[in-house]
């Protein structure tokens, strides 16, 4: 008798979710390296009928903070500065309003208490931010500072998570003045390059390469509109990166085989430092990552991220050596996929 494999049930429910609310993006599987199920959805262009192809670029969202954790690792391990290190120390920028005992490892685990510019505890509606600000006019770190720098701090370094986007801006921020380079160079130069990710960047909305998903969000009766007026025109330090599952598992491969970070800085980077949710034991942040905890030990470190239009996860499930991503340039469906799909990837 044929041995089934446990993967093929994903393959037939994520065709059955594609029919019950179609999904445009892609789906990809690895095991061990080798990849199991990998498939494109939909349309990286919908006026032009452009497909989605495996080497479609997708938008990533949030999820690319944890390169710019791995960029701060990264200064750690040359001694330009520890994780003790306090901001204030790493920028031009004058916080008078912010208090001066914030650190690297506060801003890296979401626990510094620096307001956020959306404030996800508050709204989740991202695209309302742009009606005052125009989007197009975001293209460096320091264009956010003024969303945020003179508003009152949360809490006291420390005291708990709270999801800030505004802390990692001021991490981009730091990033630049620590190496004197733009934080988008310093990522491919230090991050993208050495993985291979060649495919891989921080794009304008206004002049993407060939081959990238334009991200679409409903509008009327069964109607889409872009969403280049609903997110930053420029990626930074808060997300807003380019790539493809190919290169998604190249990151993965070099991260977690100390490629980009030795070990015992890796080791410090997926430690479980505090529970996103008081009321949950199973979610844990580390720096930049997310950690999934069963039976008191990691069952996956992710990435994940959702702007207008855009919808992102990549899960390293370190024990069944499996790698599960989605990439999507619509949020809705995306995310209904993710919903039917994660729970049998966790049972293979």
């Amino acid at each position: 008798m044929k041995t089934r494999d446990p993967l093929e049930n994903p393959l037939n429910r994520m065709l059955a979710q594609h029919n019950d609310c179609p999904f445009s993006g892609l789906i990809d599987i690895r095991r061990g390296g080798a990849v199991v199920l990998s498939q494109a959805f939909g349309f990286a262009n919908l006026p032009e009928r452009i497909p989605n192809t495996l080497q479609t670029r997708f938008g990533m969202a949030s999820g690319s903070k944890t390169f710019t954790a791995v960029a701060i690792c990264q200064l750690v391990e040359r001694g330009v500065v520890s994780f003790d290190t306090r901001l204030l120390d790493c920028l031009h920028e004058p916080l008078p309003g912010f208090d001066p005992n914030i650190t690297l490892h506060h801003l890296l685990t979401h626990s510094s208490g620096v307001p956020d510019y959306f404030d996800e505890e508050e709204t989740s509606d991202y695209e309302a931010v742009w009606n005052e600000h125009p989007a197009y006019t975001f293209r460096e770190p320091a264009d956010f500072l003024p969303l945020f720098k003179d508003l009152s701090m949360k809490f006291k370094p420390g005291m708990r998570f709270s999801y800030s986007n505004s802390g990692f801006i001021l991490l981009g921020l730091a990033i630049e003045h620590l190496t004197g380079k733009p934080f988008i160079r310093v990522i491919e130069d230090e991050i993208f390059k050495p993985a291979g990710m060649t495919r891989s960047g921080y794009f304008c909305q206004d002049q993407i390469p060939e081959g990238t998903a334009l991200g679409y969000i409903p509008q009327g009766e069964g109607g889409w509109r872009s969403n280049i007026y609903s997110i930053p025109i420029v990626g930074g330090g808060d997300g807003g990166a380019f790539t493809t599952g190919d290169d998604l598992a190249k990151f993965w491969e070099t991260l977690i085989g100390c490629k980009l970070i030795k070990k015992e800085t890796l080791e410090k980077m997926l430690n479980p430092y505090l529970r996103t949710n008081p009321k949950s034991s199973r979610i844990f942040y580390g720096y930049g990552i997310w950690i999934g905890i069963k039976k008191r030990k990691p069952e996956v470190y992710y990435m994940v991220g959702e702007d207008p239009g855009v919808a992102f996860y990549s899960g390293n499930f370190p024990e069944k050596k499996l790698l599960f991503t989605l990439l999507g340039n619509t949020s809705e469906a995306a995310f209904l996929m993710l919903e039917r799909l994660l729970p049998i990837v966790r049972t293979v």
